[in-house]
């Protein structure tokens, strides 16, 4: 017996999901050079602008000189640095809670916090269309695990009824491939009337939400007791790298005790935490990228909207284009590129069958010219294809 690894990739090759690594050959940024060819791309995550900022970078540079490069441990052995738990104090007062627990990277935060917190005989309850970091937390958890329906109240209580044990409900604050934000408010209070807590991972929240950029649930002024545990990411509008995990003083002190991922874990470089000390000081003092961002996302959807694209309900900077077909939407990203337009195609089992898309995704380094020529650019590829942009 042996593992027909090639039949597997003829099949994936042959239903137009597989997957091919493009090879960045400059830093982040709106204009960038992929595979040998100059692009203004409209698919990463750093929201803010911030992955290639000047004053990020140096801070990068002086906390090397100071501390090395290397983190040389785990955490719990001697891999704390100064930096880190100055970090850790910052996310702490951004997200107005305790404590703040550094992780290396967001999958990990997640399986650390849920694994942590939950086991046998508990009850984990996730949003179907969770990240895969969470679902899979969940399923590894050893505990009971359901999935209601998408930001669906209704369906989470029906669940909760059943729930046995400690019950942990858990949901993205943002969700990745549709854009759209969960109702956290709902959910609180349907987490608290059956005494289960609520994590909230905002990993796309951070940054462009909130009126200082606290994520969602400075969006919706909620507090410590309506969301229990808040996970954040590094790598996206903060423009670093790693993960934290925000809450009362004996979750975090828990975290530290059970988190098996954070436990045997090296730490990240102190540098990089010198880096994200930066980057965060500047998310919250310099408003205006922000509003920058805000008024190209404006501008893209009315852009779209008179082309006739069909949009998802977002008003955050993730603005999916839905294409229904995966060969479709394979085409259309590759056209776009042919133009110097990169954008991605989003496929089956990253989003449900039958619903493939192209995911813009929009950034305070981005200028209304650029915006403008990405419009320009969906609008001849579609009008190229033949059918009408809103159908697969």
């Amino acid at each position: 017996m042996s593992f027909d690894l090639a039949a597997r990739l003829a099949a994936r090759r042959a239903e137009n999901l597989y997957r091919q690594r493009p090879l960045l050959e400059s830093p982040q940024g709106p204009e960038v050079v992929v595979d040998g060819q100059p692009l203004l791309a409209f698919c990463n995550n750093d929201y803010l602008g911030l992955a290639n900022h000047p004053q990020v970078i140096e801070a990068w540079r002086a906390g090397a000189l100071k501390w090395g490069v290397g983190g040389g441990a785990s955490h719990l052995v001697i891999g704390h640095s100064g930096p880190h738990h100055a970090l850790e104090e910052a996310l702490a007062d951004l997200t107005g809670r305790p404590r703040a627990l550094l992780f290396t990277t967001g999958y990990m935060a997640n399986l650390g916090a849920v694994t942590a917190l939950v086991g046998q005989g508990d009850t984990v309850l996730e949003d179907r269309l969770n990240h895969a970091s969470l679902l899979d937390a969940g399923l590894l958890s050893g505990a009971r695990f359901n999935r209601y329906l998408h930001n669906d109240a209704t369906s989470l209580a029906k669940r909760l009824e059943k729930a046995t044990g400690n019950t942990l409900v858990v949901t993205d604050g943002v969700f990745s491939m549709d854009g759209d934000i969960a109702d956290l408010p709902a959910l609180a209070r349907e987490a608290k009337a059956k005494g289960a807590w609520l994590m909230v991972d905002d990993a796309h929240g951070f940054g462009p939400l909130g009126a200082h950029g606290g994520g969602i649930v400075e969006h919706f002024g909620l507090s410590q007791a309506d969301v229990p545990v808040l996970v954040g990411t590094l790598g996206k509008a903060f423009g670093t790298a790693g993960a934290f995990v925000a809450g009362s003083e004996e979750l975090i002190e828990s975290l530290i005790q059970f988190a098996r991922p954070y436990i045997y874990t090296t730490s990240q470089p102190p540098a990089l935490a010198c880096a994200t000390l930066k980057s965060l000081e500047l998310l919250r003092s310099e408003h205006w990228r922000r509003e920058h961002l805000k008024t190209l996302i404006r501008q893209f959807r009315q852009g779209a909207e008179q082309i006739g694209l069909e949009l998802m309900d977002s008003f955050t900077p993730i603005q999916p284009i839905m294409i229904g077909d995966a060969g479709r939407a394979v085409r259309l990203s590759q056209m776009l590129r042919e133009r110097g337009l990169m954008v991605t195609a989003i496929r089956p089992p990253t989003v449900p069958a039958g619903s493939a898309r192209l995911r813009v995704t929009l950034t305070a380094a981005h200028s209304e010219a650029q915006v403008q020529l990405l419009l320009e650019g969906l609008a001849d590829c579609f009008q190229q294809l033949g059918a009408e942009p809103s159908h697969a």
